[in-house]
């Protein structure tokens, strides 16, 4: 993998970049995030690696700006915040995923390569429920002519609901299929990233599509809510 590294702290900006390419990968980095948005928006990199705590552009609006100019780079942050809230903001602005300071190294390779592989899957047929559709090779989400921007997670927990429309999928089963389960249930990982991708697929349209099973799970209502 080709990745870029947005730290301001240089002390762990080096150690990153020194672990990614100890484990084989190529690691650009950033010290801002007006260079890191540069970076990211002119470049060919497989996965980018984002600081929310940045000088100047926060990491957050570095990731929302790269989104809003049709960038699909997956984006991991690195934020010292553990707090719901703050997570919201960040997969709100198009994260993929994120990653509480302090972390284990291992863990976030892991999570690179969950990315990359899940950004290298195969073309599939489209998916639909309703007017609600997902085209799997172009990576697009539409409500009737409607786009809607999704986050990498959001995608793939979306597809994976679309393709099981109708049926409830545990917390465990989600957490199998999306993170490959290398994350920890009792985070509320996915309650947090079902809550976004609910914001985008059925609020602004009044619809109720993503519906909660209390004490099992979700299920995609198969007429698109």
């Amino acid at each position: 993998m080709r990745v870029l590294v947005v730290e301001d702290e240089q002390r762990l900006a080096g150690m990153l970049a020194r672990g990614l390419r100890e484990a084989g990968h190529t690691a650009d980095v950033r010290y801002t995030g007006s260079e890191g948005l540069l970076a990211a928006a002119v470049g060919t990199y497989d996965a980018v690696v984002l600081d929310v705590m940045l000088p100047g552009l926060d990491g957050t609006r570095v990731c929302r700006t790269l989104r809003r100019q049709g960038h699909r780079v997956p984006v991991l942050m690195l934020t010292a915040r553990g707090d719901v809230p703050d997570r919201v903001a960040g997969l709100d602005a198009g994260a993929d995923d994120y990653l509480a300071k302090p972390f284990s190294f291992d863990e976030l390779l892991a999570r690179l390569r969950a990315l990359h592989r899940r950004s290298a899957g195969p073309p599939a047929a489209e998916v639909r429920a309703g007017d609600l559709l997902l085209d799997p090779a172009r990576r697009r989400v539409f409500r009737g002519d409607t786009e809607i921007d999704l986050s990498a997670r959001e995608f793939d927990i979306l597809a994976l609901l679309l393709t099981r429309a109708g049926e409830c999928l545990t917390r465990y089963q989600i957490l199998d299929e999306v993170w490959d389960g290398e994350t920890d249930i009792r985070s509320n990982v996915i309650d947090v990233h079902v809550a976004t991708l609910r914001t985008k697929v059925d609020k602004p349209f009044g619809r109720h599509a993503i519906e909660t099973l209390r004490g099992v799970g979700y299920r995609l209502r198969p007429d698109g809510g």
